[in-house]
């Protein structure tokens, strides 16, 4: 008999999967000013409508050997790879926060990290249409969630303000501009999201990410200091971070110092 956290587990990744499917809709639409309900999903080279068992999260990839049932153009490995990251993230936070209401509120926070990071990746912006609306929905859940509103609030003060700080400085420095203002919005959102206190472990990971990362691409890449890498993904990883392990690693940190 299968045991009832199991099931539970396997329906939460399939949600995962599913909404997963619709985000990449947003990846790829909102960046070019797109609907992302209408019109349905469809093939970009022939304009075939995607029937529903051509759409089923990772299977359908599978089963059409990833190319389009109609006229057999190659599908980017881009699409199972974010239904199958969202219904994994799904399932590590029913695993870590079980169901309720906090579950509900991360999980909207990193589908709308997930949608952040392809697009920032590819485009190197990152859309306003998520970042602003999704500063007052993590403002608001607090009220909700028993977050603390006054804690959110300090935390799209912190996120956002230290960011601008930064840019501001950097600006002064260098006499160009060096961040953009999607990753000072992101960063409120965050806080919004996660709180003041999560905002400097946010930052300080993901400039550690992005430094390690930015160092291995020069050096492979034979680029000099000027490489442009997009900082919102390393910020996302440093949510994540923050969500599944920030306890831990910062109790972690308290005892070798």
């Amino acid at each position: 008999m299968i045991a009832p956290i199991t099931v539970l587990g396997i329906i939460a990744f399939v949600f995962g999967a599913v909404v997963g499917s619709f985000l990449n809709v947003c990846i790829y639409r909102l960046p070019e000013g797109e609907s992302v309900v209408f019109p349905p999903s469809h093939c970009q080279n022939c304009d075939y409508k995607i029937r529903w068992y051509d759409n089923i999260p990772i299977l359908s990839y599978l089963l059409l050997r990833g190319a389009c049932r109609q006229c057999g153009t190659k599908i980017s490995p881009q699409y199972p790879l974010v239904e199958f990251l969202n219904g994994a993230l799904t399932l590590a936070l029913f695993l870590k926060f079980g169901l309720g209401l906090g579950f509900a509120v991360l999980f909207v926070l990193c589908s709308a990290l997930v949608v952040i990071t392809f697009i920032d990746l590819e485009h190197q912006i990152i859309p306003d249409v998520i970042s602003l609306p999704g500063i007052a929905v993590g403002f608001l859940s607090s009220f909700i969630t028993g977050f603390g509103w006054l804690n959110s609030l300090i935390g799209i003060l912190a996120g956002g303000g230290s960011l601008l700080l930064v840019a501001y400085a950097y600006q002064a420095v260098a006499k160009k501009d060096g961040m953009g203002g999607g990753d000072i919005k992101l960063m409120a959102m965050l806080g919004a999201f996660l709180g003041w206190k999560a905002v400097l472990f946010i930052i300080f990971a993901g400039s550690l990410l992005g430094s390690l990362i930015g160092v291995t691409l020069m050096l492979v890449q034979k680029k000099d200091s000027t490489l442009a890498i997009p900082f919102g993904p390393f910020l996302a990883s440093g949510a994540l971070l923050f969500i599944f392990f920030g306890r831990e690693i910062i109790g972690w940190y308290l005892r070798i110092n």
